[in-house]
């Protein structure tokens, strides 16, 4: 199977609530169907606040050290990494790739010492925004009017000094321009697919792709049916990459499944391993591999490389 960086999946809440293997499990993603080396993976640590029962930055915690736990456990068949080298490191060890990162930083209590603090235990992004309104911004449901406060902007600008991606996915439309006008490196959209092909708002218009692509970043395709389209299947996938590379996309595009986050996903995908179908689709459809290739883990890793240095 074709080599694989994806951008963002839930495993790692799933496996902290429910007690759950990384190795082997009924969820969307598991090393197991990873191939055990064919793949780098960004892991989110996510909670809503409003869906917790203790202080989420304890969540954050307790998720990092399932993590950790998870890492060590399965260390014949994973490795945690913070660079783009690390990544190929690991995949020439024949092993997965891990990265880790939090969607919403309520997690950190938008707090930029927390912030710093999580770089130092390896977290390379950061989603400012979940669906609920915090410290930084408005998002895509909450208040979407509302781009980057004050907080907010010396918030992303830490980020970038720091070597982190700004994930722009869940933010509002204030907020995503926010981010551009600030950005001095490549940003992220871990999990947003095309506003012109499905409307939902989670997804980016034409002239925030197009931003993204001056900026020299990638999105990551999210397979949520809510953000792919009506009765969605590979070729409606497509659809959205097709537009994208009419935008000159060619070298932002990427994955971000959101794999265990999502309930229903585009008929015949039903979890990571059924990507090797969205790829013999491309290849019959006669893109090329080295364009397979780049969508599938190339363009990522490049933003990486630039981003995540240390």
């Amino acid at each position: 199977m074709i080599k694989v960086f994806d951008g963002h999946c839930d495993t790692i809440s799933r496996c902290y609530r429910y007690g759950t293997s990384l190795r082997k499990n009924e969820g969307h993603l598991d090393l197991e169907r990873m191939h055990r080396g064919n793949f780098a993976q960004f892991f989110a640590t996510f909670a809503s606040a409003k869906h917790v029962d203790k202080p989420i930055y304890q969540v954050f915690l307790g998720q990092f050290e399932t993590f950790q736990r998870q890492m060590a456990e399965n260390a014949d068949w994973v490795v945690h990494c913070r660079t783009a080298q690390q990544a190929e490191e690991a995949w020439k060890a024949g092993k997965t790739a891990a990265f880790l990162s939090v969607e919403g930083a309520e997690l950190l209590d938008c707090d930029i010492e927390k912030l710093e603090d999580a770089y130092q235990k390896g977290v390379r992004a950061v989603n400012l925004t979940w669906n609920h309104v915090n410290a930084l911004s408005g998002t895509n449901v909450d208040q979407p009017e509302k781009g980057l406060t004050p907080q907010g902007k010396a918030f992303a600008a830490r980020m970038q000094e720091l070597g982190m991606l700004v994930d722009v996915s869940h933010l509002s439309d204030p907020g995503f321009w926010d981010v551009i006008e600030l950005a001095k490196k490549p940003i992220f959209a871990s999990h947003s697919n095309s506003r012109a092909i499905c409307g939902h708002t989670r997804n980016l218009t034409d002239e925030m792709f197009t931003a993204l692509i001056k900026n020299g970043g990638v999105t990551g395709f999210n397979m949520g049916s809510d953000f792919v389209g009506e009765d969605p299947g590979i070729d409606t996938i497509i659809a959205h990459i097709e537009h994208w590379l009419s935008l000159g996309g060619e070298q932002n595009i990427s994955l971000g499944g959101d794999w265990d986050g999502v309930g229903s996903m585009p008929k015949g995908i039903t979890g990571i391993q059924d990507l090797e179908k969205l790829a013999e689709r491309l290849l019959q459809m006669n893109y090329s591999e080295a364009l397979v290739e780049a969508l599938f883990y190339r363009n990522l890793m490049r933003v990486v490389g630039k981003v995540c240095t240390a």
